[in-house]
């Protein structure tokens, strides 16, 4: 509530148990309780139901497509019993599934249950991997859907050299300038405990990345100033 009360805008990350109990009812008690609390918030709120759902260590949880799309139409309409109406639908793959050989798409519940399309996007282990690159297959398919487009989880690892991150950043930059339909994006800031250098993400300590995400973050374009208050 603090963050919402000083005017920042809330992704919720929402998983449940797996599919098949949530669409059966079983935790229709714990649903109704969030929604009502979320409801009292009085902000708006971005939720996103299983994000990632598309990820092979998932399944056992997420189940199949149907099975994923049943949760999460279940769920929407609970929220629209309780009156819900400060809630942005945020559907939310990896960005890797919509290479060669995954197939995410298959868990979209439809352009009436999503106001919101968005990936998790990471240029994964080996040598330097552009975002442009990571993202692009992803964006290819959000082009058809009149939706708004969110980064959900984007970061450059820490395996790359300083000035390389720094590059990199400024490169997602340019990719999401020239896409109109990307009007979010969040980095996700860590260095998890025990994880290596590929799988860390966090800028503190590394200037020329953290220059280049600063400046990133006070252009005009990603931190809109009100143009009534210039001159």
């Amino acid at each position: 509530l603090t963050a919402l009360n000083q005017g920042s805008l809330l992704l919720l990350s929402w998983t449940g148990t797996n599919s098949r109990a949530v669409a059966s009812g079983v935790d229709d008690r714990v649903i109704r309780q969030r929604a009502r609390a979320i409801k009292a918030t009085g902000k708006p709120i971005f939720l996103q139901w299983r994000w990632e759902m598309d990820r092979p260590n998932l399944r056992s949880v997420v189940g199949s497509p149907a099975d994923f799309i049943a949760a999460w139409k279940h769920v929407r309409a609970i929220f629209t019993q309780q009156h819900v109406e400060n809630v942005s639908w945020v559907w939310c793959p990896t960005a890797r599934g919509f290479e060669a050989g995954g197939n995410p798409a298959a868990y979209y519940p439809g352009n009436a249950e999503v106001d919101w399309l968005c990936t998790d996007a990471y240029p994964g282990f080996g040598p330097y991997r552009s975002f442009s690159d990571s993202v692009q297959p992803f964006l290819s398919w959000a082009s058809h859907h009149r939706k708004p487009v969110m980064i959900g989880e984007y970061g450059v690892p820490m395996s790359y050299t300083p000035q390389q991150r720094a590059q990199w950043l400024s490169a997602m930059a340019q990719t999401v300038r020239s896409d109109p339909q990307v009007k979010a994006l969040v980095y996700f800031d860590a260095d998890p405990a025990g994880s290596v250098a590929a799988d860390s993400f966090a800028l503190a300590n590394d200037t020329p990345a953290l220059q280049a995400f600063r400046a990133i973050a006070d252009s005009r374009y990603f931190n809109p100033r009100d143009l009534r208050m210039s001159g």
